[in-house]
């Protein structure tokens, strides 16, 4: 692979993986917004929803593509083995396997979604639950592997990934007890 080669992968892999998470926040702002079946006035429910389902695809686009960069790149050394088992890869086994676990979890609920019509309501939501664990995962993955993970800008989107959520669950916890003035998160796409 030439330099140039290696160099275009090296940053399609910190990009994809970059806009994957902030994806990821969005899929897990509206969630979590969502849950109630909260919509924007004016729009019908299964507006929202369809967002949700896009923004979730799109998603994983990005996340494939941030997976094959990775075993692409000859500087990064990750094998296909490390992308679905935990704590396996040779050079920072640790944060290669936050990603795994993070990939793991995005890949149980997308088989769950895929067989939805199959599986018991009950079964799919206890998923799609442990599928909140995807982010916060894929977050540390994202601050902690790499040559970017010290850098300002990372740390900035990370930052802004971390009020979204936030924000999302302390509107979502306010709603539930009753106080419904409040306005809901903004997505961060």
């Amino acid at each position: 692979m030439s330099d140039f080669s290696a160099n275009a992968v090296w940053y399609l892999m910190r990009g994809s993986g970059v806009v994957s998470l902030v994806l990821l926040t969005a899929v897990v702002v509206l969630g979590v917004a969502t849950v109630r079946r909260w919509h924007p006035k004016r729009r019908p429910r299964f507006v929202t929803a369809s967002f949700h389902r896009a923004i979730s695809l799109l998603s994983v686009v990005f996340l494939g593509v941030h997976v094959v960069t990775a075993i692409a790149d000859p500087y990064a050394g990750v094998a296909v083995a490390a992308i679905v088992i935990p704590f396996v890869a040779a050079k920072s086994a640790f944060w290669v396997g936050l990603g795994a676990l993070s990939f793991d979890a995005v890949g149980a609920l997308i088989i769950s979604s895929l067989l939805r019509p199959r599986i018991p309501l009950r079964l799919w939501r206890a998923i799609h639950w442990f599928a909140y664990l995807a982010w916060p995962l894929a977050l540390a993955h994202s601050v902690g592997m790499g040559s970017d993970a010290r850098s300002l800008w990372l740390e900035v989107v990370a930052g802004a990934c971390v009020a979204a959520v936030g924000a999302s669950v302390v509107w979502r916890l306010n709603v539930e007890r009753g106080i419904k003035h409040l306005a809901p998160p903004v997505v961060p796409v």
